[in-house]
């Protein structure tokens, strides 16, 4: 053991432990076991080590000219300045992580966060110089490990890392989902389909129209998913506490974010006004609000296909893939589990929506504290989204099955077909015969023989699929337009 003190008092750490105290009390003051995502964990350690690097090209400007470092601060040798980039560049890869103890679920703004990654970077650097854990004459969580920082500019900047790198992975799964949905448009652009409004059978639609529509809602979200980088590349690191740059020297203000944009690849800019950026979570709700979208039409998609794919369906044309056994007690049972999966993950993601704007709401003054209750919820909503769209993808748009010619003969038996007719026959005569398919639950063929309204063959052109499902008609279409070939 070791004991570590703070100006609250004394407090026992074990020997082999990269943690501290401050990351001891917090564990102690927000008990749970709510777990904080290793990818900000990682981000803060990038920004970290983005810090360190600019420390010294600060240092090296300052010694080339001569000049003294802050009454106090004596510059620091290559050595340590190595020690510490190494010891960050350790976390920004996920090592030590079993050494973040600090719960998701905190208080204080991320000042925790901030202070777990300081104790595990500084005993990372101690380690390396060949001094025990906990001698932080030599290396210090606050003197060394958090030079030039605060909590507020380099918490909120690593969240934004985490989720620009999380977007990508979005995109690609939405992008990868939205392909199959084209490949199935592409198979079955003139299978017809029974088209629903309202839960009623309507006119007659095609499994291309179906799978298209899906498509282009999955495009909307994929061009939306891709402008996230965008929302979230002004980051307010340099801005210390309040966005005022207070005790922290102006050359790192206006260098650091470059040093993270060239080690990151990713389109970093430094808010034009940090207080804002450090007060205000309005680009982050802007954000969710995108991939809450996403959830919106992966929901009703999923929605759609489980509907269509049930036993309780007459038509039932919609195969879903069976995927694993449905009952504990009923045989051969199988149930739309990834439907059933997909919508979970959407309600998952409407309740973070309205978590995340309630707390970016809650912002006080200068800060909001509730900044990693919101992170851990955005992760949380990136993360899960991308899963559904694999899950959905690989086990069930992948394999779906479509009986295009049941559902076709079902068609010509429903009385919503004879909307086709109105144009030539009018809305009271289509109505006689849709009255007399719903009585005998006969074809159109059958009962237009019976009543003998429309010539055969005419009819027989009327209702081709491709006809049915083209945009509209032409006057020309019209017997008495049509000319004789």
């Amino acid at each position: 053991m070791r004991t570590e003190k703070d100006f609250l008092g004394e407090v026992d750490i074990p020997g082999d432990k990269l943690y501290g105290i401050h990351s001891v009390r917090a564990q102690s003051n927000f008990p749970g076991d709510t777990p904080f995502p290793v990818e900000w964990y990682k981000a803060t350690g990038l920004v970290k080590k983005a810090c360190y690097s600019t420390y010294k090209k600060f240092r090296d400007t300052a010694l080339k000219k001569k000049l003294e470092g802050p009454k106090g601060h004596q510059w620091w040798s290559d050595t340590l300045i190595q020690s510490l980039e190494s010891a960050a560049d350790e976390v920004s890869k996920g090592y030590h992580f079993d050494h973040f103890i600090v719960p998701g679920m905190q208080g204080g703004a991320g000042t925790s966060i901030n202070m777990n990654v300081n104790e595990i970077i500084a005993n990372t650097a101690l380690k390396k110089l060949g001094h025990t854990y906990g001698n932080y004459q030599h290396i210090d969580p606050l003197d060394h490990a958090n030079i030039f920082q605060s909590t507020n500019d380099v918490i909120p900047t690593a969240l934004h890392l985490a989720l620009m790198t999380l977007s990508h992975d979005l995109e690609t799964s939405i992008n990868t989902l939205r392909s199959s949905f084209e490949t199935l448009e592409s198979n079955y652009r003139n299978s017809i389909r029974q088209a629903y409004t309202q839960m009623q059978t309507a006119v007659p639609s095609s499994y291309g129209h179906l799978f298209s529509s899906y498509c282009d809602a999955l495009s909307r979200d994929w061009w939306r998913v891709s402008r996230i980088r965008e929302r979230l590349k002004e980051v307010n690191l340099g801005g210390g506490a309040a966005g005022t740059g207070m005790g922290i020297p102006r050359y790192m203000i206006l260098n650091v974010i470059a040093e993270l944009r060239a080690m990151t690849n990713l389109p970093l800019t430094q808010s034009e006004n940090l207080a804002d950026t450090t007060m205000n979570l309005d680009s982050l709700v802007e954000v969710h609000a995108i991939v809450k979208s996403l959830a919106v039409n992966l929901e009703k998609t999923a929605n759609d296909l489980r509907l269509l794919g049930a036993d309780i369906s007459r038509h039932q044309s919609v195969k879903i893939p069976n995927k694993q056994m449905g009952s504990s007690i009923m045989p051969g049972k199988v149930n739309p589990v990834i439907a059933e999966y997909v919508i979970s993950v959407s309600h998952k993601v409407y309740a973070n929506d309205q978590m995340i704007s309630s707390l970016a709401a809650q912002g006080c003054l200068d800060l909001n504290a509730y900044l990693p209750s919101i992170g851990i919820a955005m992760i949380e909503s990136f993360k899960l989204l991308t899963a559904a769209c694999h899950s959905f993808q690989q086990n069930m748009i992948r394999d779906l099955d479509i009986e295009s010619e049941k559902e076709e003969l079902e068609i010509y038996r429903s009385a919503s077909i004879t909307t086709a007719l109105v144009p030539y026959i009018g809305h009271k005569m289509a109505e006689k015969i849709a009255l007399q398919i719903k009585e005998s639950r006969k074809s159109i063929f059958e009962v237009n023989r019976e009543l003998q309204i429309l010539d055969e063959k005419e009819l027989e052109e009327i209702l081709k699929p491709a006809t049915l499902v083209s945009k509209g008609f032409s006057l020309n279409d019209l017997p008495g337009n049509r000319k004789e070939k």
